[in-house]
Order: C-alpha cells, then sequence, then structure tokens
C-alpha cells in the first residue's frame, strides 16, 4: 500500500463532512460526487497541515463491502493524481462514490473529477503556471519596463 501524499491531508470526523456539505456547492458527474468548501476561521487545517484536504465515502447503495472498498480505492488514486497537481489550495474536498465509480473506465472516472474541478473554478494548470513563473523568473520579478510579472500594476498603462 502507498504511503498518503504529503501534498493532501484528510477529513476524518464527521462534523468535517458535515460541513463540506452544507455548503452544497458540489458537481455530480456519472462516476463521482465532488464536494467543496473553502477553509473558514472555524475550520482549517493546522500550521504545518496541507492546504488540501480530502474525504471519501461511499454509501451502501453503491453495492456490497468489495465494491465500496474499491469505488474508495478507485476514487483515493484519482485524487492523488488529479487533485494534487490541480486542485486549488485552501479548500476541502470530498468524494462521493456512486454506483458507477467501481466499474467506470479509468480514464472517465479521472475525466469527471478534472470537469468537477474545472465546472466548480478551481482547476489550476500547474504546468503552465510553473512554465510561465521560470519564463518570467518568478511570480513576483521584474520586468524590463519596470513592472511585477504577476501583473499587479505597477507599471504605466498606455506606454
Amino acid at each position: 500500500m502507498a504511503a498518503p501524499d504529503p501534498r493532501v491531508g484528510r477529513l476524518k470526523r464527521r462534523p468535517e463532512f458535515l460541513a463540506v456539505a452544507g455548503t452544497r456547492r458540489k458537481h455530480v458527474a456519472p462516476g463521482l460526487i465532488l464536494q467543496v468548501r473553502r477553509h473558514d476561521e472555524r475550520q482549517r487545517p493546522a500550521p504545518g497541515e496541507p492546504p488540501i484536504r480530502l474525504g471519501l465515502t461511499a454509501s451502501r447503495k453503491v453495492g456490497n463491502a468489495v465494491v465500496r472498498n474499491r469505488a474508495r480505492r478507485r476514487l483515493r488514486e484519482a485524487a492523488r493524481q488529479i487533485l494534487t497537481a490541480h486542485a486549488a489550495p485552501g479548500h476541502d474536498f470530498v468524494l462521493v462514490a456512486r454506483a458507477a465509480t467501481a466499474e467506470r473506465p479509468w480514464t472517465e472516472l479521472l475525466g469527471d473529477l478534472t470537469a468537477a474541478l474545472k465546472r466548480l473554478g478551481l482547476w489550476r494548470d500547474a504546468s503552465r503556471n510553473e512554465a510561465k513563473n521560470e519564463a518570467t523568473g518568478g511570480p513576483n520579478a521584474v520586468t524590463p519596463n519596470g513592472g511585477t510579472g504577476n501583473g499587479s500594476g505597477g507599471g504605466e498603462a498606455g506606454a
């Protein structure tokens, strides 16, 4: 069994799951349901903990114990591949298994999670951001016109 990813924390307690569900911010796809909640002052990871936390759930509607465990394992791996690289930090995510999760083709399950992040506005393209930072010398590098590379102004309009 692989070690948990240090960039993603876990939701463990029922109130944490209920807080995420209570925001009613979700995306439903054939292979999964993604629920999202932005961190606030009441439920925030402790200092030094990962900025993204994940919870997984599969009800008995999904199937027997073997099917539910397979669905959770598939969701955990999908989250490891997609959330660690592309999810916006500062959020709690809950992945809910559906009846089709255990049998859904892998590429389609990954597509469901990708589409959910994009639909909720939480997708960040890590490779493009890294390439942009390298090309500009970092997010706060000084450009030839005296402004910063992060687009936060500093230059003259219409120059």
